[in-house]
C-alpha cells in the first residue's frame, strides 16, 4: 500500500467527505422532486453517497468497506437528508442545486476513488477506471433507485463519465509521476467539476453511432 504524506492524507480524507456530502445531497434533492417521504430522502441520500465508494473498496479488497467503519460516512448523508427535508426547497429550485451537488461529488470522487485505488497498489490505467467507478458509481444507484434511467446512459444528457475520467485520469497521472499534493488533487477535481458544468451549461454531449 502507498501512503500519501500527513497533509496530503488528510486533505484527500476531508475532499472524500466533501463529495460524500455533496452527493448526498444531490440524492436527497432527486428524493424530493420524487416527493419522497422522509424515509426515502435519508436511503437514497445514503445510497447515492457512499454506492460508489462501496464498490470501490470492494474491487481494491478494503473490508469491511470504510462506509461501515467510519462514522461520518453515515452521519453526513443523514445530515444532508435532514436538511433537505426540513427545507424542502420547491420543485423550480431543486434542478440546478442537483446539477450543481451532483457535478460537485463527481468532481471529487473521481479524484479520491483513484487515489485509493493507487494506494492499495493498483497501477496507473485501472486507478483512474476505479476512480471513474467511483465517481459514477452513487448517481447510477440514486438513479436506479428512484425509477431514472442513469444519467450516464441516458443519449439526451450532457456528458456525464468523461468529466469523471477526465479528473480520474489527471489524479493518476500526479500519483505516477510523484506530483500528487493537496493542492494539485484540488485542481484534479476542481477541474472535473468545471468540466461538468460546462457540458451542462453549453449542453456538450458525447457522439453517438451513425444511422443508416
Amino acid at each position: 500500500m502507498i501512503a500519501l504524506s500527513g497533509t496530503a492524507g488528510d486533505v484527500e480524507r476531508a475532499a472524500d467527505l466533501l463529495g460524500v456530502f455533496a452527493f448526498a445531497v444531490s440524492g436527497a434533492l432527486l428524493a424530493v422532486r420524487k416527493n419522497y417521504d422522509l424515509v426515502g430522502i435519508a436511503v437514497l441520500a445514503c445510497a447515492t453517497a457512499f454506492g460508489g465508494g462501496v464498490v470501490r473498496d470492494l474491487v481494491i479488497g478494503q473490508s469491511p468497506p470504510l462506509a461501515f467503519t467510519d462514522p461520518w460516512y453515515l452521519g453526513l448523508p443523514l445530515l444532508a437528508a435532514v436538511i433537505i427535508f426540513f427545507w424542502h426547497p420547491p420543485r423550480r429550485l431543486v434542478a440546478r442545486p442537483l446539477d450543481v451537488a451532483d457535478a460537485l461529488g463527481l468532481g471529487v470522487f473521481s479524484v479520491t476513488g483513484a487515489v485509493a485505488a493507487y494506494q492499495h497498489g493498483l497501477a496507473t490505467v485501472p486507478s483512474a477506471l476505479l476512480g471513474v467507478v467511483t465517481a459514477v458509481g452513487g448517481g447510477l444507484i440514486r438513479d436506479v433507485l428512484a425509477g431514472v434511467q442513469p444519467s450516464v446512459l441516458r443519449p439526451d444528457q450532457e456528458i456525464y463519465a468523461m468529466p469523471a475520467l477526465f479528473g480520474a485520469s489527471v489524479a493518476a497521472a500526479l500519483l505516477h509521476f510523484g506530483a500528487f499534493t493537496a493542492w494539485t488533487g484540488a485542481l484534479a477535481s476542481a477541474s472535473a467539476f468545471v468540466f461538468r458544468l460546462l457540458a451542462l451549461h453549453f449542453h456538450w454531449h458525447a457522439p453517438r453511432a451513425r444511422r443508416r
